[in-house]
This record gives structure tokens, C-alpha cells and sequence, in this order.
């Protein structure tokens, strides 16, 4: 689960890690309170920043919101200084538009939340940031002198400026690994020290918020040598939630694809993509294999969905009406393994299904395990436009050719 800067900020705060202060704002009539807010904590240089779940915000170009081609201003990021007005007014133009950056695809995001944030003297950006190293099974902390910079980017051109380091599972992370961190990215005297216990405290965030992963670019020396999170970004375990219940009221529902929305409502996997086959397939690790044979045979996939272990018919209804809102879709795809669910159950639903929403377009079925070739006789017999496979090779050649005849 995503969640933007300024909830990030809030929950690393609570963990003692050093951040950049600021208030969310919904509306522009906030504004003044939230500024007065930072008055009365000292801030007397002020930075608006547009909270979308996409990154390169300051590089990104706001579209009016009802005419997509009208540029309303360039970048969702702006430093202002104590100039309170012109922040009052640019927060005032972007506040409800739309932010397009090179994360959101050109559809943008429409910015609902500004985060009226203090402005910072520093003189040196780094970049850091925690994730499981899954081909090891280890938590990695990156670091790099190179902040501010898409940590892609750094990869690609200057590698070795990322320094990495490994934490063992049931140890955490140990004071010395701390100390060749701060080492790496060249720091000395008092912002060394402070590095140390900023690390440590980032860390432990990091576990107790059961993060999949947690991004601080930039990370700054302020001039005074303070080591500060000037940027946060942190993504949630889905799975963990029932362990912290009050993050559920940190989902954005207005920056999650509708789609996606509500086949969560009834435990469907769905991920929209640009194809033109609809998938629907029980087991991640299949849906994967799956879209990889459409592919190969020439077709394209539209979506990956994973209707889970025991395809229902009802869920299997939920899924063609998630499916068949995509207006690309041409053909479906059904490969379902009938491990814990009988292949005959699922054929009924799927026959039911059909009939339910009058199904016009090909349907090629592939149904395998407890009960198969009772399901594939139902198919034959249903009178329906379903197409029975027997391989999976098989189930990807006859989804192309349908869709071929199609055009």
C-alpha cells in the first residue's frame, strides 16, 4: 500500500527520525492556517509540495484538470522562501489539477493534497533506502552520495557510487554496519554522528511498519552538518495490516485504479495492462506463466487477475465484469489449475457466467486437475462462443486465433 510524503513523514516522526516539518492541506483556504501553524514552530521559509503517488513531482508539469491541454504551471514542487504570497498563489493554481511527472503516465494525477513544508538551507544531498533483497532474503540499505538523482539513473551511469549493506535476519542492523554507512558517503565530524542515529532510527521504522519499502531522497546535511529526511516515501505490506489498524486510513482511494478498487472488494488480484486478451487465472506464479504464452503466441494480455485457490462461480462472474470493462479486451483467457477447487465446478460458473452478462466475445478455457475432463464436456455441450483447451501452449495458440478471426 502506497502512501504520500506527508503521511510518511508522520509516521517516521513518531520513530524519531529527523524529517522536514510541514502541514497537509485539502483545500486553499487551509493555507493560511497551516502557514501560521509553521510561524508559531519557527519556520519562517516555506516550500508547497503537491502530494501525489508518483515521483519526479518538481520536474512534473500541471495540466488544468478540464482542459488537459492548458499548462498551468511547471513542476508540483516549489520553494518559496518567506515569500508567503507567491506560495499562497501557486498553491492556489495547482490545488485541484492535474500533475503529470514520468512516474504517472500521461494520464497525471489530479492534486487533492499540498503539503505546505519548511524550507531548508543544506548544502549536500544523498540518497538512502531500505527493501528486502529477495534473492538473498536480507533487508538492503542503500546509500549514495548521489541524492536527489533517480536512484536508476545512478545505477546505470556511476554504479559504483551505491553502497550497499546487508543486515542479517535476527541480528538487525549493528552500529558498525551504521558506521560504514556514514563512511561510504564521506561523512565526518558532527553529521557523521548524527547519520548514525538516523540510520538506526530509519531501520526500525523500516520493521516495526512492516515496509515493503523506504525511500529518503533527498536525505540532507543542513548547513548546521543535520542529517534530514527532505523527502520520504514508504510502501506498506498489504498483508500486515491487520497488525496496524489505523493504517488503513491512510489509503488513498482516489490514487488507485477503480478497476483495481474493486476487484479488491471481492478478493481479486487485478492489474489493468495495455493488451487486448483478458486473463483470468487462480495462482499468481500461473497468471505470470500465463501471460508469458500470450505473448509468445502473438497475442497481447490485457490485464493480470488472479481469482485465488477456490474459483467460485460467483467469483468467477466478478472477474469477466472486472475483465470486460476494459473496452480493449477482444478474447478472455480462463487457466485455472483444479487443485483445491473441482474443474467442473468452475466450468459451471464460468457457463453461468456467460449466460449472466451475454457474453459476445471468445472465451478459451483451460481447465486442468480434479474433475477435467467433465469440466471440458460441459464447455463443448454449453452451446456457448467457449473454446475448450487441453495445454497451456494449446489455450494461447486458440485465444490468438480467436482473436484473429475477430478482426
Amino acid at each position: 500500500m502506497k502512501i504520500h510524503e506527508y503521511q510518511a513523514k508522520a509516521l517516521l516522526k513518531k520513530y524519531g527520525v529527523a524529517i522536514q516539518d510541514g502541514v497537509a492541506i485539502k483545500s486553499i483556504d487551509e493555507f493560511d492556517n497551516a502557514v501560521n501553524t509553521l510561524r508559531e514552530r519557527g519556520v519562517n521559509q516555506f516550500v508547497v509540495k503537491s502530494q501525489i503517488h508518483a515521483g519526479g513531482r518538481g520536474k512534473g508539469t500541471v495540466y488544468n484538470k478540464n482542459n488537459r491541454e492548458e499548462v498551468v504551471v511547471q513542476g508540483g514542487v516549489k520553494f518559496f522562501g518567506s515569500n508567503v504570497e507567491g506560495a499562497r498563489e501557486y498553491a492556489a493554481k495547482i490545488i485541484g489539477n492535474i500533475l503529470v511527472t514520468h512516474q504517472s503516465g500521461a494520464e497525471g494525477k489530479e492534486i487533492q493534497t499540498l503539503f505546505i513544508a519548511e524550507g531548508l538551507d543544506y548544502k549536500k544531498e544523498l540518497y538512502l533506502s531500505i527493501l528486502l533483497d529477495r534473492s538473498n532474503s536480507k533487508d538492503v540499505i542503500m546509500a549514495s552520495t548521489e541524492g536527489g538523482v533517480e536512484i536508476e539513473k545512478v545505477a546505470e551511469e556511476t554504479p559504483e557510487k551505491i553502497i550497499k549493506v546487508w543486515v542479517e535476519p535476527g541480528l538487525g542492523l549493528q552500529s558498525y554496519q551504521a558506521r560504514e554507512l556514514a563512511f561510504g558517503l564521506q561523512l565526518e565530524g558532527s553529521a557523521f554522528k548524527d547519520f548514525t542515529k538516523f540510520i538506526m532510527a530509519l531501520y526500525r521504522a523500516y520493521l516495526e511498519t512492516d515496509a515493503t519499502m523506504l525511500e529518503v531522497n533527498p536525505l540532507i546535511i543542513t548547513n548546521d552538518d543535520k542529517i534530514l529526511a527532505l523527502d520520504a516515501k514508504i510502501g506498506l505490506d498489504d498483508n500486515a495490516l491487520f497488525r496496524h489498524k489505523d493504517y488503513e486510513a491512510l489509503r488513498d482511494l482516489n490514487e488507485e485504479d477503480p478497476l483495481e478498487i474493486e476487484a479488491s472488494k471481492s478478493n481479486l488480484n487485478y492489474i489493468k495492462l495495455d493488451g487486448n486478451v483478458g486473463c483470468m487465472v487462480n495462482g499468481a506464479g500461473l497468471a505470470m506463466g500465463t501471460m508469458d504464452l500470450i505473448k509468445l503466441a502473438g497475442g497481447e494480455p490485457a490485464n493480470f487477475l488472479d481469482v485465488g485457490g477456490t474459483a467460485s462461480a460467483e467469483t468467477v462472474e466478478n472477474g469477466f465484469k472486472i475483465i470486460l470493462t476494459d473496452p480493449n479486451v477482444k478474447a478472455i483467457l480462463i487457466n485455472i489449475f483444479g487443485g483445491i477447487v473441482r474443474c467442473d465446478r468452475v466450468a459451471n460458473g464460468v457457463i453461468q457466467a456467460s449466460r449472466n452478462l451475454n457474453l459476445n466475445i471468445p472465451v478459451v478455457v483451460r481447465l486442468q486437475g480434479t474433475n477435467a475432463e467433465e469440466a471440458r464436456q460441459l464447455l463443448t455441450d454449453s452451446g456457448l462462443n467457449l473454446i475448450a483447451a487441453d495445454t497451456l501452449q494449446d489455450a494461447a495458440d486458440k485465444v490468438t486465433q480467436a482473436l484473429a478471426q475477430a478482426v
